[in-house]
């Protein structure tokens, strides 16, 4: 393509786009559920202790943070379809390890796969940028949403098939907790493959051409327009990646030690799968829904939204009987609302904040942020939770999501003399 679309032919090419996401985030979404659910559960079982059950999300999302800056380079110098295919083919190898490493009772292996499959999550998250690609302006964090929302469907499943797909491992000779992993990777190779044979023409290439185009027919006001937008990408970037590393630290956090302190206190794994399950879909269900509402009521309300429903989160679950199933599922559904205001509205920032030519370089620079936010929550939840408590942890992290209104709130005021969709 030349970069020039006709509108209709544009409308026509973001509809296909986000059909082709919306299939492949089905699968995964159910990739992504293995490691949430049953990763800190298979860690205690083969260490012995619950002090590292915090290690296996921490190992995988450190390896998101790695794949979240290969993914966003492969998509900027060779395109979307390149990196994501790349990624989840990646993830689902990583899934495939992890069940070997529970068949021998190899820690090593575990931690290696446990990294590698951690690529799958970064992937799973980078996708959400593709529905953006060739969205206009007011229509970018609904399409966010709709890429979100379809992770749902293979998200909330998978937690609900631990126990079906640990009789399935079983049958076959594989411990028990290894079963979600070979969903997951059958899931995540799936999603790779929808990508490869259907993502096309390729929406960040495509944007790429249209913006040069664009570009073009108004050279004589380049110089200015791209130097107001200059000031305002540092600062949607800033606040984009600042609430969706305080949201992934605290939704992290807590969401990791939940199994572990729904089990010591006389919880199943059906239990755990429930809690899981609607946590996970409380984190993208309302996506569309969240999307509209960013669109509508502006970035810093739902922003302000999410720090106020994370702290809900927390004293809840800090406060919830260790027996009462209801209180931990409202707690968990809660901390997965709070994740999804959070995350889609500073996407929707960081999408306002960047041009075509290093977008997606930027997007997977600021995800490795948010992974490596993510495996700091991991890795501190186990430490606190062992030497203080679970409700320790809860209240800490509800209390850290209060940074979001003071931060969103002051960078409004210090710059208002621009506006970005604020």
């Amino acid at each position: 393509m030349n970069g020039i679309v006709s509108p209709e032919h544009h409308r026509k090419l973001f509809k296909r786009t986000l059909i082709v996401i919306v299939i492949s985030q089905m699968f995964g979404g159910a990739g992504l559920a293995a490691g949430i659910t049953v990763g800190a559960l298979l860690a205690q079982e083969m260490l012995g202790t619950d002090s590292y059950a915090g290690v296996p999300v921490a190992l995988f999302t450190l390896g998101s943070a790695v794949a979240a800056l290969m993914v966003g380079r492969l998509s900027q110098r060779y395109s979307r379809r390149a990196g994501l295919v790349t990624g989840f083919m990646t993830g689902g190898i990583g899934a495939i390890g992890i069940v070997f490493a529970a068949i021998y009772s190899n820690i090593v292996l575990l931690f290696a796969s446990l990294l590698v499959y951690g690529v799958g999550t970064a992937t799973n998250l980078q996708a959400r940028y593709a529905g953006t690609d060739l969205a206009l302006p007011h229509q970018r964090a609904t399409a966010i949403s709709i890429a979100m929302v379809s992770t749902t469907f293979g998200a909330v499943a998978g937690p609900n098939l631990v126990e079906v797909m640990g009789e399935f491992a079983v049958s076959i000779g594989v411990p028990a907790l290894a079963g979600p992993f070979i969903l997951g990777a059958v899931a995540y190779i799936l999603a790779g493959l929808v990508l490869f044979l259907f993502l096309r023409p390729d929406p960040l290439v495509l944007a790429k051409e249209i913006a040069a185009a664009s570009q073009q027919a108004i050279n004589r006001d380049n110089a200015q327009v791209h130097t107001h937008a200059a000031g305002i990408n540092k600062r949607a970037v800033a606040i984009g990646a600042t609430v969706m590393v305080v949201t992934q630290l605290t939704m992290v956090a807590i969401m990791t030690m939940t199994p572990i302190h729904m089990m010591h206190h006389g919880h199943g794994l059906s239990d755990v799968g429930l809690v899981i399950g609607i946590h996970v879909g409380a984190m993208y269900l309302p996506s569309l829904i969240t999307g509209i509402l960013v669109d509508r009521l502006g970035r810093t309300a739902i922003i302000v939204a999410a720090g106020i429903t994370l702290l809900t989160s927390g004293v809840l679950a800090a406060l919830a009987p260790p027996d009462s199933l209801p209180l931990l599922i409202a707690a968990l559904a809660l901390l997965g609302l709070g994740w999804n205001f959070g995350l889609i509205s500073g996407t929707a920032l960081i999408v306002d904040g960047t041009e075509t030519s290093t977008r997606a370089k930027t997007q997977g620079s600021v995800d490795v942020l948010v992974a490596l936010a993510g495996a700091s929550g991991g890795v501190v939840s186990g430490v606190v939770a062992a030497h203080y408590s679970f409700g320790t942890l809860s209240f800490i992290g509800g209390l850290l999501s209060l940074v979001l209104i003071p931060a969103v709130i002051g960078l409004k005021r210090k710059r208002n003399n621009f506006n970005n969709g604020l």
